[in-house]
């Protein structure tokens, strides 16, 4: 069973105490343009079925223009960090693991974050702190999975 804070307490951010595996937060959504879909991936990703459609449309296995998974990762964590869970106690994070690209994301697509707490552990050499990882699923308006993934954070405790 899933534990979800109270949105006075989302909207302090919350503490390592605080914080419970299973704990469930839904982010709002996101709806990408092509131009947003272009402008990253020029930047970040410049393949062809980022960049250009005539060639995302006629030479790909995607059958046109599709957003870079980086631009989905950035985005999904973009709209976690909007429900102000780790706004109060965020010291970072160390890393990901289990990045998983399911589905295209293409524009028009909007696309949402559910994040789960899936383990927390304190630390033993920094009592001020301990890390969570969370599992992100990324659903479109279909609701259908795009991407998955598990990240860690460091996280402040109270005092």
């Amino acid at each position: 069973m899933s534990k979800i804070a109270p949105p006075a307490q989302v909207l302090e951010g919350l503490y390592f105490e605080d914080l419970v595996e299973g704990m469930t937060w839904g982010s709002p959504g996101a709806t990408l343009t092509e131009s947003q879909i272009i402008d990253f991936a020029l930047q970040f990703d410049p393949q062809p079925f980022h960049v250009d459609r005539e060639a995302a449309t006629n030479q790909s296995i995607f059958g046109g223009l599709i957003a870079s998974g980086f631009h989905t990762l950035a985005l999904a964590f973009r709209l976690f960090m909007q429900t102000g869970v780790m706004r109060a106690a965020s010291l970072g994070g160390p890393g990901m693991e289990d990045v998983k690209w399911l589905r295209p994301v293409r524009a028009g697509d909007t696309i949402r974050t559910i994040t789960t707490i899936v383990r927390l552990t304190p630390s033993r050499s920094k009592p001020d702190r301990g890390a969570v990882v969370w599992a992100f699923d990324v659903l479109n308006q279909a609701g259908e999975t795009v991407m998955v993934a598990k990240l860690t954070s460091l996280v402040k405790r109270r005092g």
